[in-house]
């Protein structure tokens, strides 16, 4: 994993009607769609927006759907397990 990677950090979340965008701490923006992580997809907009970040922004967790996910696996393109799975 390259040093980019590991320091990335998280500093806003927000939504399109595809994607998660994801703010980091060194300029950088990051879309990643929503297909990607099935929980987030079938959420409200409003749980979508009870987010937190962790670990200094390496992680963002939303509680009311049970969805974790870590900025630097996002960044080398990990996807939720459910999404592998039904992709069987």
């Amino acid at each position: 994993m390259s040093t980019l990677t590991i320091e990335a950090s998280a500093t806003k979340v927000w939504f399109d009607e595809y994607n998660l965008w994801v703010h980091l701490s060194d300029g950088r923006q990051l879309s990643v769609p929503l297909e990607y992580f099935p929980r987030l997809l079938n959420a409200s907009s409003a749980q979508k927006e009870k987010y937190v970040l962790s670990g200094n922004g390496t992680g963002i967790h939303w509680e009311e759907i049970d969805e974790d996910i870590s900025v630097p696996g996002l960044l080398i393109g990990k996807k939720d397990l459910t999404f592998y799975n039904r992709k069987k």
